[in-house]
């Protein structure tokens, strides 16, 4: 039986575009589906660029308005890969053009934005998803399944911290096409919303609902040049923030994340602490899951270095022979993959963009509470599992 043919419209052609379409190319090799991939059309400013782009990886077609690209009968799946400030409209004109729609992250610049973006995924009734990639990794993904299996027993604490260190130069501008994420007009905030959305999200998923933060953040370079004006203008976004947090299921968090931290380029890492077991995950070595069980009192007893390449562990089996691993760029393929397996079984992929606003609640709430100073409470949100 023929394939349905499922055609991209992507719109933004940076790193995360880059990242997508690879995903786009590779996932009919190695995961089967009813449907085909057809990168059918590409958007962005530039004409030039994107026709570059597009040849690269093997786009159809170009545009250089979203809203022509969403106007086409020839889409049936809009990709947003831009700054954080265009998300909702392009994602609510999709909605209302009856396009599925995968978003990058976080999904808004605020909880209102978001809201709307739910409310116009569900009017329309459309596949929706929102690239939060960490929880396609199979080291990660194996820990969910050792907490759904009740391995960790009752979790007492969640912690995680993302440490970056290019932004410490004070002469780097703000702004423009590679610098957006330091604008707080185009980001919406600096590292909450950018690393720590990612920890987030992942805790959300690993542990349940946050009940309460408590947080601290800091800017340390308060003035930088804008690359589109190229004036010396206040920085508005947080380089660094901290906070605390009591989970819906009585444990505690404790997450971190800085674009200061001298010697990280992206150091991702989360701990699960439970009643029966530990285990820990760290992104510069994604391909292993450590693990601690406190019911082996033999004298090998200890911290355990699980290397998740077997085909029993998740996604594996798709992949190579055990023991050869795979890297950051397959956490899009999984995503992509399990979009496609959504629309095959009519159950839909997660996250959808209901788990995208709970994160984005979370975040609001650490934002206003590093500038109260106070204990801040999480509005809940419905998410899937």
């Amino acid at each position: 039986m023929a394939k349905k043919q499922l055609r991209i419209g992507l719109i933004g052609y940076g790193f995360m575009g880059r990242a997508h379409s690879n995903a786009y190319a590779k996932v009919g090799h190695f995961f089967d589906s009813d449907h085909e991939i057809v990168l059918q059309a590409v958007c962005a400013r530039d004409l030039e660029k994107v026709k570059v782009f597009a040849a690269r990886w093997g786009y159809k077609s170009v545009e250089t308005d979203w809203r022509k690209l969403i106007a086409r009968d020839d889409i049936d799946v809009v990709d947003i890969a831009v700054p954080n400030n265009l998300h909702a409209e392009i994602a609510i004109a999709a909605a209302k053009a009856g396009k599925m729609i995968l978003c990058e992250k976080p999904l808004a610049m605020s909880p209102k934005e978001a809201e709307k973006m739910v409310a116009a995924v569900e009017k329309a009734k459309v596949a929706n998803m929102v690239w939060y990639n960490y929880r396609r990794c199979p080291a990660v993904v194996l820990g969910k399944q050792l907490i759904d299996e009740g391995r960790l027993g009752r979790v007492f604490h969640y912690r995680a911290n993302f440490l970056q260190d290019w932004t410490i130069n004070p002469d780097l501008p703000q702004g423009g096409a590679a610098l957006w994420r330091l604008d707080v007009k185009a980001a919406g905030s600096g590292v909450t919303g950018d690393l720590l959305a990612h920890c987030i999200d992942t805790a959300l998923w690993l542990n349940g609902g946050i009940k309460d933060v408590t947080a601290m953040t800091e800017t340390f370079v308060k003035e930088r040049k804008h690359t589109l004006t190229g004036k010396v203008e206040k920085v508005g976004i947080d380089d660094a923030c901290a906070f605390l947090c009591h989970f819906n299921n009585g444990s505690l968090g404790l997450f971190e994340s800085t674009r200061y931290a001298r010697g990280h380029k992206a150091l991702y890492t989360l701990e699960v602490n439970g009643e029966h077991a530990s285990f820990r995950w760290d992104l510069h070595d994604l391909h292993r899951l450590q693990w601690f069980d406190h019911g082996n009192e033999g004298r090998l007893r200890g911290w355990n270095s699980i290397h998740v390449s077997d085909s029993d562990h998740p996604y594996l089996k798709n992949w190579w022979v055990p023991g050869l691993q795979i890297g950051y760029e397959h956490s899009f393929v999984h995503q992509v993959a399990d979009f496609l397996q959504g629309l095959d079984t009519g159950k839909a992929a997660l996250p959808n963009f209901r788990d995208g606003l709970a994160t984005d609640y979370v975040v609001d709430a650490v934002l206003n509470s590093a500038k109260s100073g106070r204990w801040t409470k999480v509005k809940q949100v419905k998410q899937g599992k």
